[in-house]
């Protein structure tokens, strides 16, 4: 097996981000337990937007955890791979919409 800079063994390891500030790390897990709970949103529909940040994030933990989520609440991987398109959809326009601030800057410097 190819060894690479993130260990998918740490993801289980997370609930030890608590260890060293059990204070705020309760916290965090408090208001985490608490967004993914049933709401306006069913908890299928916050793994499949969780899973969508998760690719825009890059955070490889977080696509191995709701990539699993969301097969065992039912979501098809043609679902999945829709939310990314969204989520890229979103990341690309946010980063391209950054460049009118890069154009207003250029007609500035160049008056």
């Amino acid at each position: 097996m190819q060894k690479t800079y993130y260990d998918p063994a740490d993801l289980k390891k997370f609930g030890k981000i608590s260890e060293w500030n059990q204070e705020l790390g309760d916290k965090f897990f408090d208001y985490y337990s608490k967004v993914f709970e049933e709401g306006h949103l069913t908890a299928r529909e916050k793994s499949l937007i969780a899973l969508a940040v998760a690719h825009t994030e890059q955070c490889p933990y977080c696509i191995d955890a709701y990539t699993k989520d969301g097969l065992q609440r039912g979501i098809t991987k043609e679902e999945m791979m829709e939310a990314l398109h969204v989520g890229a959809a979103i990341k690309s326009g946010a980063t391209l919409v950054h460049g009118v601030q890069m154009m207003n800057k250029v007609n500035k410097l160049e008056m």
